[in-house]
């Protein structure tokens, strides 16, 4: 399917709603039946039409098909979060005294899940170093459900085999998921390695512009099916119409967004590897990156986020050129129209800095839709401040 058609026609029966080019926000709770059997039908398959908003609705199941096209996926939910996204593949699938294994280090609200949550119900994670493939076959046990992965990584940007690991898993009857925050669907799709479940924050490349949350499910139709009619009704966590709306207004640009920061992420990553202030670059895509290869392998492309290593011995220092920073902001999150920093201390105590250890001088960077040589001048004049 090309992706101008999924981007800017699939889902989108304009001649039902006046042959409008954007369509309509369908900002309504709910939705009448004509007869008593009509509604009766409905309710023994809310998955399979309208009753309440909460469920589905027809802005958001513009938005579903998209997504799941994007994905190369038989289906897709949207959530109010990519927290939500996340929570809503995993319970679903375990039971008390199941055991996960995932990715050492995801995102802070699966390790929540997987750390806090879960343990109250006996269901138990293992954590490995996903780069090598024989972590997770020697994790394996008998009551093993789930394999999560997390790939790239967003700070140190390890990457998983998916191949491998959906061939193990599918051996062992496993379910695999993956967050695919970074990269989108733009420039990885893992449902094509066999993956079964992707998941990302639409907050990011999808919306595009900083003023929407929200996170998506893709995967095989029975799968999704299976999250709705319970999780997803049962939490209400799916998104308003409005907010989708947002995200199918993201999805318009959202290969001039992609394409135009990757130009300028390589040019802001050429300009950092030669500034004596900084020792090292980390980006999958960069050919001094350990896992270069598998990264060609899985996508097609990498944009926007990266880290460098600083050379400083205080971290106050560090704190001054994040703090001098005039054009760049000292936020979280990526995906926006705007340029973002933020340095690995902040989540730590400053009496705990260690200069030895490279993690403690690590900066996150997202390069946003600026010009390049705007950010060039703004993070020279930082890094001069050391």
């Amino acid at each position: 399917m090309d992706l101008s058609y999924i981007l800017n026609e699939l889902g989108e029966e304009r001649e039902l709603y006046f042959n409008a080019i954007a369509p309509p926000i369908i900002q309504t709770s709910n939705f009448k039946f004509n007869t008593v059997d009509e509604m009766r039908q409905r309710f023994k398959n809310e998955f399979g039409g309208y009753i309440y908003s909460r469920g589905i609705n027809p802005t958001v199941d513009i938005l579903r098909k998209k997504l799941a096209a994007l994905d190369g996926a038989e289906d897709a939910l949207v959530f109010n979060s990519g927290a939500s996204a996340i929570f809503s593949s995993v319970v679903p699938f375990v039971s008390k005294g199941d055991h996960i294994i995932s990715v050492k280090d995801p995102y802070t609200w699966a390790q929540k899940l997987f750390n806090e949550l879960l343990p109250r119900f006996d269901v138990q994670t293992t954590y490995v170093d996903g780069k090598d493939i024989h972590n997770f076959s020697a994790a394996i046990r008998p009551d093993t459900r789930i394999i999560y992965l997390e790939s790239p990584n967003s700070w140190d940007f390890a990457i998983q085999d998916f191949e491998g690991i959906s061939r193990l898993a599918k051996e062992k009857d496993i379910l695999t998921i993956v967050d695919n925050s970074y990269c989108s669907p733009y420039y990885q799709k893992p449902i094509q390695f066999g993956i079964d479940l992707v998941l990302q924050s639409a907050t990011k490349y999808i919306a595009g512009h900083s003023d929407t949350v929200a996170g998506v499910l893709s995967g095989k139709k029975a799968l999704i099916e299976k999250i709705f009619n319970l999780e997803y009704l049962t939490a209400g966590n799916g998104i308003q119409p409005f907010n989708a709306w947002l995200l199918i207004r993201g999805l318009r640009t959202l290969p001039a967004r992609l394409d135009r920061i990757s130009k300028t992420t390589r040019e802001i990553i050429s300009f950092l590897k030669n500034h004596p202030k900084v020792e090292r670059i980390i980006f999958p895509l960069d050919i001094n990156f350990p896992q270069f290869e598998l990264a060609q392998k899985q996508m097609t492309g990498s944009c926007g986020l990266f880290s460098f290593v600083v050379k400083t011995d205080e971290a106050r220092k560090l704190e001054t050129f994040c703090n001098s920073l005039k054009h760049i902001l000292l936020a979280v999150s990526w995906g926006g129209y705007e340029s973002l920093i933020i340095p690995k201390l902040a989540g730590m105590e400053l009496n705990a800095f260690d200069a030895d250890n490279e993690m403690h001088r690590l900066v996150r960077m997202y390069v946003g839709l600026e010009e390049a040589d705007y950010l060039i001048q703004d993070l020279n004049q930082a890094l001069n401040q050391l």
